[in-house]
Formats: C-alpha cells, structure tokens, sequence
C-alpha cells in the first residue's frame, strides 16, 4: 500500500497571488521574511540595508536587494526617506510585500521605485518561506513564487 504524504518538495512549487498594487515595478528575488513590523528610522541602516532594530529577530540581516516581507512598517515618518536613502545607496530590498502598507511604507516605495503589493489574497506568511524565489508584480498586483 502506497501513502502520499506532503513534503517541503512541495514548498517549491509554482505559484501566482493576486493582491493590491501599491507601488509600480517588477522585481524577483529571493524572500526574506520579517513576521514582526518595522521602523527604517532607526531600524534599517540607510548606508548597509542591515536590520539594527533592537530586539528585532532579523536584527543584523541585509534587506539589501532581497524580497522583503513584513506586515507593515511603525514609527516616524522619516522612514520613507529611509527607504528612499536605501535605494540611492544601492541597499534597498528590489521590492517589499504588506500584509498592509501604511503610509510610511507605501510612500518610501513609490519615490524610490521599489516594486509594492499588500493585501494578497492569501496569508504571505503561510504561503512563503525565507529564501524563497518570487517576482513581485507592483504594477498589477501580484506575487509569483518561481
């Protein structure tokens, strides 16, 4: 008797979500996944992309050129120049994924063409794993995990 039981194989395998755009572009890499929301002002260093928020469990990880995911931001305005400052020193994540973006966010995205969806009709964090491959699709509102 054969069983078929689901592996991490599974994890790998090709998929499309739609969700809301936010801030247009295209961009693939692979996903690093924050469950924990976070500031950029004070929180990323705008020089490296490195997580510095104190007690963030990602603390010490480059957001640089990776897939970021993180429920929405907090804090101080000034992050969406953060987030800005980011893309002009060549360390900012080639594009962003909300369960929500807040204002901070959905404004740093826009100035600094970063590539934004939020609200995807699926749970990102259960879909998605670190290092996953995926495209995000901020034009027209979709992610596709390659």
């Amino acid at each position: 008797m054969s069983t078929s039981t689901s592996t991490d194989a599974s994890v790998n395998t090709s998929m499309e979500i739609a969700g809301h755009p936010v801030s247009k572009g295209v961009a693939s890499g692979e996903i690093l996944i924050s469950d924990t929301p976070i500031s950029f002002l004070g929180g990323i260093n705008p020089n490296t992309g490195e997580i510095t928020e104190r007690n963030h469990p990602k603390k010490g990880v480059s957001i640089a050129d990776r897939v970021f995911l993180f429920p929405h931001g907090k804090g101080s305005t000034v992050g969406s120049y953060i987030i800005y400052s980011l893309k002009k020193n060549g360390v900012a994540p080639c594009a962003m994924i909300n369960l929500t973006s807040e204002t901070i966010v959905a404004v740093g995205a826009i100035i600094a063409d970063i590539p934004l969806v939020d609200r995807l009709k699926e749970d990102p964090f259960t879909v998605f794993h670190d290092g996953d491959l995926v495209k995000v699709d901020g034009t027209v509102g979709y992610v596709t995990r390659k």
